[in-house]
């Protein structure tokens, strides 16, 4: 399947600063990348970046409730049956990092972060894992050299699956402590 980019927000705009008095929504107010504040600008001061997880992977699900972001247009592939579940975990992935980027570029960040899971789904087993990993750090570095934007840290996500409810490095399990170390 050769993966085609597209556009997620059309009917956004390139987020600029319009000043205090701005009624533009979609607007900076205070924030002015190109202000000098005490010898350095405001884009040098504040190195703004966007969480993977919580602005493009967090379902919306509470103590309270069921998963609320269900139809998030980046993640459809996952629901498409004629792929390989391989490749629908992948294509996910690259439908939530052109998402991603496009925002990125849009609100001006020069950052983001992540968990290896928010960027893309595990597979089957570990080295499947890995693999589908190392896939997408290769679109994610294409994304970036594009953009311009960098990751500011990456990190690995011991906490979220179930494998890991007594600990990781900690939990008496051998399995699942290989698996964390294997992980990091």
């Amino acid at each position: 399947m050769v993966h085609q980019v597209k556009q997620y927000f059309p009917d956004v705009p390139k987020i600029a600063f319009e000043g205090p008095g701005s009624k533009n929504p979609l607007a900076y107010q205070e924030y002015n990348a190109s202000e000098v504040v005490l010898g350095k600008s405001m884009e040098d001061w504040c190195r703004f970046a966007v969480c993977y997880w919580h602005t493009f992977g967090n379902s919306g699900a509470d103590p309270f409730g069921g998963e609320t972001y269900t139809n998030r247009s980046w993640n459809l592939p996952l629901a498409d049956a004629s792929l390989p579940p391989r490749e629908r975990i992948l294509e996910a992935a690259k439908c939530k990092a052109d998402a991603a980027f496009e925002m990125f570029t849009k609100l001006g960040v020069k950052f983001y972060t992540f968990h290896d899971v928010d960027l893309i789904d595990e597979g089957a087993d570990l080295a499947e894992s890995q693999g589908l990993l190392d896939d997408i750090s290769d679109y994610l570095l294409d994304k970036q050299n594009q953009t311009g934007v960098k990751c500011l840290w990456g990190t690995t996500n011991l906490f979220g699956h179930r494998r890991f409810m007594n600990g990781a490095s900690t939990n008496p399990d051998l399995a699942v402590f290989a698996h964390a170390a294997a992980r990091v």
